[in-house]
C-alpha cells in the first residue's frame, strides 16, 4: 500500500445505552433494532478500522505496527509509539455511567499492580485496562446534556438544603468539603441509599412520567435513571451525583473537554468524541458494572468545577475551526467547506476526516477519495491534501498535535 490517503471503514459498537437510529442514518444503513452506541475511527486493539484502498483492505493497528514511523512521522511515533488518539461518533440515548479516568502516571500503576495481581484483562473487577491515561474532548452535534464535575460550593450547599433528604449533608459538606461529601455518600450500604434516596424518587417519578421536569433540574435525570433501571428496588449511588454535579447543555458545535480526575456522564444527545488511546474508566455510578469506591476515591478531583463551553478557534482560512486542549495526545476541529472555497494542509502526523453533513472530495497526489455523509479518510504524515465541495458539508478531523 504506497498511497497516503486511504477509505477508512470503522467499526461500530452496540452498547445499551446507545440510540438505533442516529449512527445508522449517518452511515447510510437500515435503522438498527439493536442500540448502535459507537462508532470507533481508530487503531484501538479492541475495535480496529480497516484501510481500504485499490490494493485491497488492511486492519488499521496492523498497518501502523508495519509502517510505524512512515505513517506517524518521527516525532509522533517516538513519543507515543502508536496512533495516540480514538476518533468516536457517540449516539447518547440512555445515560452512561458516571466515570474518572486515571492520570498517565496512576494509570502505569494501576495497570502494573492489577497485572502483578494476575487479574485477568476481561474480569469484571478489572480496573485497569492498559498504561494509558484517558483525557477527552467532545464536540456535539445535537443539543447534548452532560454531567461535569462537582458545583460550585455555594450552589452545592443551595441543592443540599433545597432537598430534604439532603438536609443532612450539609454539615457533611461544610465540615469535610467536597471528598468528605461524597465519601459518605458512596460508603453508604444499599439499605441506606435506598432509605434516604426512596422518598425523592416517589415524589419524581410522577411529575417525570406527566412530562413536567425540566432537563435542567437534576429530577428529571434522576428520575430517568430509575425509570431505565431493571431492578427499581436497588436505588443507584449515582443519582447523588446527578445532584452534587454540574449539569451542562452543549449545543451543535461548542465543546467540552474531560482531563484526568474530573468525573462526568454523558446523558443524552450526539456528539464527536476524541481521546486518548485508552479504555481505563473508573466508575461512580448509574451502571450495573463494577464500582471500585476505594479506587475511585483516589482519582477524583475534590474541587469545585466551573464547566468551559469552547466555541473553538476559527482558523486564517475562515473553514476549520480548532478545539484546543492540553492533551497532547489529540486535536480536534470542524471543517466547513461551501462550493466556492477549498481547504488545503499538509499532515505533519496521521489524521482521520469524517463527513457529518454533505459531501466532499479529498485530494492527495493522483490519489481522491469522494466522502458522502458518514464515510471516513485516513491520511498519514506528510500528506499534501485539499478538500472540496460540490455543495457543501461539514467534517470533523482527528490529529496529534
Amino acid at each position: 500500500m504506497t498511497d497516503k490517503i486511504w477509505r477508512l471503514k470503522g467499526k461500530i459498537q452496540n452498547y445499551a445505552w446507545g440510540g438505533t437510529a442516529y449512527i445508522s442514518e449517518l452511515l447510510g444503513e437500515q435503522v438498527s433494532e439493536e442500540p448502535r452506541a459507537e462508532y470507533w475511527l481508530g487503531a484501538h486493539v479492541n475495535a480496529p478500522s480497516m484501510l481500504e484502498s485499490s490494493e485491497g483492505s488492511t486492519p488499521l493497528d496492523a498497518y501502523l505496527n508495519a509502517n510505524l514511523t512512515k505513517v506517524l512521522g518521527t516525532k509522533i511515533a517516538d513519543k507515543f509509539g502508536r496512533l495516540p488518539f480514538l476518533f468516536k461518533v457517540l449516539d447518547v440515548n440512555d445515560m452512561l455511567s458516571i466515570q474518572v479516568h486515571p492520570s498517565k502516571k496512576e494509570a502505569e500503576k494501576g495497570f502494573k499492580f492489577e497485572n502483578e495481581q494476575g487479574i485477568p484483562l476481561t474480569a469484571k473487577n478489572r480496573n485497569y485496562k492498559d498504561d494509558n491515561h484517558k483525557p477527552e474532548i467532545m464536540v456535539a452535534l445535537s443539543e447534548f446534556w452532560l454531567l461535569h464535575g462537582f458545583l460550585p460550593k455555594e450552589k452545592l450547599i443551595q441543592v443540599l438544603k433545597t432537598i430534604p433528604e439532603f438536609n443532612p449533608l450539609v454539615t457533611v459538606f461544610e465540615e469535610k468539603g467536597y471528598f468528605g461529601l461524597y465519601k459518605q455518600v458512596m460508603e453508604q450500604t444499599t439499605e441506606e441509599t435506598n432509605n434516604i434516596l426512596q422518598p425523592l424518587v416517589d415524589r419524581l417519578l410522577p411529575l417525570y412520567k406527566a412530562g413536567k421536569l425540566d432537563r435542567t433540574n437534576p429530577g428529571y435525570w434522576a428520575a430517568k435513571a430509575v425509570d431505565a433501571a431493571e431492578d427499581t428496588t436497588i436505588l443507584d449511588k449515582g443519582i447523588y451525583s446527578i445532584y452534587f454535579f454540574n449539569i451542562v447543555k452543549a449545543n451543535k458545535g461548542e465543546a467540552v473537554f474531560q482531563d484526568a480526575g474530573i468525573p462526568h456522564a454523558y446523558l443524552e444527545g450526539q456528539n464527536m468524541e476524541l481521546m486518548a488511546n485508552s479504555d481505563n474508566v473508573l466508575r461512580g455510578g448509574l451502571t450495573p458494572k463494577h464500582v471500585d469506591v476505594p479506587e475511585l476515591l483516589k482519582h477524583v478531583v475534590f474541587e469545585e468545577t466551573h464547566p468551559n463551553i469552547m466555541l473553538g478557534e476559527l482558523q486564517e482560512d475562515g473553514i476549520e475551526r480548532i478545539y484546543k486542549s492540553p492533551a497532547p495526545d489529540f486535536e480536534l476541529s470542524q471543517i466547513v467547506l461551501k462550493p466556492e472555497v477549498k481547504y488545503q494542509s499538509i499532515a505533519q502526523t496521521a489524521q482521520v476526516l469524517i463527513v457529518i453533513e454533505g459531501e466532499a472530495e479529498v485530494s492527495e497526489g493522483a490519489v481522491s477519495l469522494v466522502l458522502k455523509k458518514g464515510q471516513a479518510a485516513f491520511l498519514s504524515a506528510e500528506s499534501n491534501y485539499s478538500i472540496s465541495s460540490p455543495s457543501f458539508a461539514t467534517m470533523y478531523k482527528a490529529t496529534a498535535p
